[in-house]
């Protein structure tokens, strides 16, 4: 038993500058774990994590598994994790020398989750942009963090921004869906809902590097219709989940309204010929439903979405209509 875990999936990164484990060695904190779980990888990357394991015995471990995606990956590493607490990091990202000794003073308060902030950093290691969102440092209910976080914060679903009580996922069996896309999307919001208490820091200790492969890997269009598709899928889990969480009815209507923005904006990015099948998805589950109607622009965006929720898409793809 430890204080943290760290998880880490890896593929195929023999080629990816090691930044992640020097800042992860680097830490004053001694209390934690690292723990690399990789996914299949067919090149030397498993030989270079075998000489870091040999290194550093006591604070590194290997899992190695068949390739199966990523959503499965943070899962075996959820399962094989002896920490309190879990931080899941990629491994082309890296975390502040000084990060986790800013974080034992939150985990000795035996807080659910401690939320943090991220800086976007390019690969001549300059930063880019700090990625804001809501502090609050007293303690939040998980529900009460969620309906602050869902109206601003853009990095809500990340779990890279986030220490997790590794009991919130094993009590109430929540892992990633293995075999889709957007796993976070899917379950995050779920985890936060579930939890006891909240912190969210105006702490900036996580760096993720943004790389040309970062900006362009959703540009393939039949990937792209594999997320769509998979968001769906994440929608009726969500749904199928509210039945068990005990949640006002104003959060249930929070959450759905999160969920079905994120859709909206997902579908915009679908070409027209392919557009129809999403459309039809989105009607049958009546999700225009969702949008709130407590003020004119509401109205006016949801009248749109009724009526026709092509021309919607476009406008929304111009930046010339966003209404939460």
């Amino acid at each position: 038993m430890c204080k943290l875990s760290i998880i880490i999936p890896t593929y195929n990164i023999e080629k990816i500058e090691i930044n992640c484990i020097d800042s992860l060695l680097n830490q004053k904190m001694n209390d934690y774990e690292i723990i690399f779980v990789d996914d299949g990888s067919t090149d030397n990357t498993i030989s270079i994590l075998k000489e870091k394991c040999d290194e550093y015995p006591d604070k590194i471990r290997l899992v190695i598994k068949n390739h199966t995606g990523v959503a499965d990956t943070r899962n075996i590493g959820i399962k094989n994790s002896k920490g309190e607490y879990i931080q899941f990091v990629d491994f082309d990202d890296y975390i502040d020398d000084d990060f986790l000794n800013k974080m034992q003073e939150f985990m000795k308060k035996n807080i659910d989750i401690i939320k943090f902030k991220l800086k976007v950093i390019n690969n001549k290691q300059n930063r880019i942009d700090k990625i804001d969102g809501p502090i609050f440092l007293e303690e939040k209910t998980g529900e009460q963090a969620f309906n602050i976080l869902y109206k601003s914060d853009v990095l809500l679903d990340s779990p890279c921004v986030y220490l997790f009580k590794k009991e919130i996922f094993i009590k109430n069996n929540l892992f990633f869906k293995k075999g889709l896309e957007h796993e976070d999307f899917g379950l995050i919001p779920i985890v936060i809902l579930y939890a006891k208490s909240i912190i969210s820091l105006p702490i900036y200790g996580y760096n993720y590097i943004q790389s040309q492969n970062s900006i362009t890997r959703n540009s393939n269009l039949e990937r792209l219709k594999k997320q769509t598709r998979d968001v769906y899928e994440h929608y009726d889990n969500m749904l199928t989940k509210l039945n068990f969480i005990k949640l006002r009815e104003e959060t249930k209507l929070n959450v759905k309204l999160y969920y079905t923005n994120a859709i909206i904006n997902k579908m915009k990015n679908i070409d027209s010929d392919s557009l129809l099948e999403f459309i039809n998805e989105f009607r049958k589950r009546k999700m225009q439903k969702n949008i709130r109607l407590t003020n004119i622009k509401q109205i006016i965006k949801r009248l749109i979405i009724e009526i026709n929720l092509k021309i919607y898409l476009k406008l929304l793809l111009k930046e010339i209509l966003w209404i939460e």
